[in-house]
């Protein structure tokens, strides 16, 4: 099954997109690039969260949220 998915042209150099595969162990190099690109965008979503360390005050309350939860059923 075909998620959303963009067909595009881009210029990789050969040494590059050969060694993607390679670390990558990729069938092919749609796959390989797919997979690059995923772990890009986490790894970039994880530093904005580390960014947010001490910005943010959270409770440690999730048990009376549960006991709102079950009280509201």
């Amino acid at each position: 099954i075909l998620e959303n998915r963009m067909r595009t042209t881009i210029n990789i150099k050969d040494e590059v997109i050969k060694q993607v595969v390679e670390y990558t162990g990729a069938k092919n190099m749609s796959q390989a690039v797919n997979e690059v690109l995923e772990t890009f965008v986490r790894e970039k979503r994880k530093q904005k969260l580390f960014k947010l360390k001490g910005k943010l005050k959270l409770e440690d309350n999730w048990q009376k949220l549960r006991e709102m939860e079950i009280d509201e059923a």
